[in-house]
């Protein structure tokens, strides 16, 4: 961590910190999301309805991917952030060089227990005769290069916490750029369809790896990926599961949330799975945009919370106006071209109509989703392992029964609105955790004098 990032931790004013921090995360996730369309639109110029299915079912795969690299990667660059600002700076080696030596292990025991169980993967993962061939060619790929995939999000969230968001962001970028690139040429030259959009997606990953490890190994001074720094201790363990694995079961709710509400889907046809698919693509850029925000301030949240808590309040309040600000604008611009935004992706009417719908609906929670995950952010960043492994399980614990309900009395549309009610429900938790903890969250008595 250099001079220039330790300023915008301490002293530089509220908004421009966050700004240092959340801007560059949310031009980073507005790219993935923008490569993770544009695999769906260059699928969708082969009219090959099968292919687009197949890439709406293999999200759960990718959840359960990212969802590893969560567990390292945003438990270890919490608790980082946090001993940055108790200034233990060997400490941070030791945590730094754990994230990357764990994630290449999980990612290697993902392969040894997903290949041989390939399709059993993708008969659960929803797969009918049209598309099993095409889901099972994406999950091939994806399995052989999750070592790749999970350590991509492990380092960029451990260089984040470092005040390098910059740095993230240019990782993401490399990340979405090559990607894009590959998709052109396995899609339109070597014609390739899902098994290269695919192979794109991990070689993506791989130089996004690439250009984190240089940073780490030539620009900062904290971080390390040397093996003689790699440590297991209890303290580093318990800091980094007691906020990992709630990040990890949510993920991997999200994972099964995806899973379930498609195998709801598929009794109204492969239109309404593939609808589904273009549609919370879409939805994704504008919720990407609030989790950057959100998620950008994370670092500083948890260094704040060791070093100045009335910084980390006038932080939450920023951030909360931030998002007010998003959600009304994003919503606006939804409702008033939602079909036009489907159209891109097919010229099949009932997609079209099936999907506006769709968007229509779930942009109704969007301030709702902004606010949840500030809240699951705060409780990461200050360490509240309870109270971030409730608001890990309450949606997909909502969701589940809702859907069974929704489903039986209103059918498509009952499935569609089953988002919203367990977004409500996933707020109203978060509210009521954030005021009974309020007390040890605020700051000291010294700190309101100064």
């Amino acid at each position: 961590m250099d001079a220039e990032n330790l300023h915008y931790f301490e002293k530089a004013p509220v908004a421009k910190a966050i700004a240092h921090f959340a801007v560059p995360m949310m031009l980073g996730m507005s790219m993935s999301v923008i490569y993770s369309i544009l695999n769906a639109y260059f699928l969708g110029t082969l009219h090959n309805t099968a292919m687009l299915t197949a890439l709406a079912l293999t999200l759960p795969l990718f959840a359960a991917l990212m969802a590893l690299g969560n567990l390292i990667g945003i438990g270890s660059g919490t608790f980082i952030s946090r001993l940055l600002g108790e200034k233990r700076y060997d400490d941070v080696k030791h945590v730094s060089s754990f994230a990357f030596y764990s994630s290449l292990i999980l990612g290697l025991l993902v392969i040894a227990a997903g290949l041989p169980l390939i399709n059993s993967i993708v008969y659960g993962l929803g797969a009918a005769a049209s598309s099993f061939e095409f889901t099972k060619d994406y999950v091939t790929v994806m399995l052989i290069g999750s070592p790749v995939i999970v350590l991509c999000f492990t380092l960029e969230n451990i260089v984040r916490s470092e005040g390098s968001a910059i740095t993230s962001m240019i990782g993401m970028i490399i990340s979405v750029v090559v990607n894009i690139v590959l998709d052109v040429l396995v899609i339109f030259v070597f014609h390739w369809g899902v098994t290269g959009v695919a192979s794109a997606t991990v070689v993506s990953n791989l130089a996004a790896n690439v250009f984190y490890a240089v940073h780490i190994g030539w620009r900062t001074r904290f971080l390390t990926l040397s093996i003689r720094w790699f440590k297991v201790t209890r303290e580093i363990l318990g800091n980094v599961l007691k906020i990992g694995v709630p990040v990890f079961i949510m993920s991997l709710f999200l994972g099964a949330m995806s899973l379930i509400f498609n195998l709801f889907l598929t009794e109204y046809g492969d239109q309404a799975v593939a609808a589904y698919g273009i549609s919370s693509r879409l939805l994704q850029f504008p919720e990407f945009i609030l989790m950057g925000l959100c998620e950008g301030v994370v670092p500083l949240i948890a260094f704040s919370y060791a070093a100045n808590r009335l910084r980390m309040k006038q932080t939450i309040t920023f951030t909360i106006q931030g998002i007010v600000i998003l959600a009304v604008a994003f919503g606006a611009v939804v409702y008033l071209v939602s079909g036009h935004l489907i159209g891109l992706f097919t010229n099949d009417p009932l997609l079209i109509e099936m999907g506006s719908y769709i968007l229509h609906v779930t942009f109704l929670s969007l301030f709702i989703t902004g606010i949840t995950t500030l809240f699951t952010g705060i409780f990461q960043a200050t360490g509240q392992g309870t109270a971030a492994f409730v608001m890990s399980i309450i949606q997909g614990v909502t969701l589940i029964p809702v859907l069974y309900i929704a489903n039986r009395i209103n059918g498509f549309h009952g499935v569609v609105w089953s988002l919203v009610i367990s977004d409500i429900a996933a707020f109203v938790v978060g509210a009521a955790m954030l005021y009974i903890l309020r007390n040890r969250l605020q700051p000291d008595m010294e700190q309101l004098a100064e």
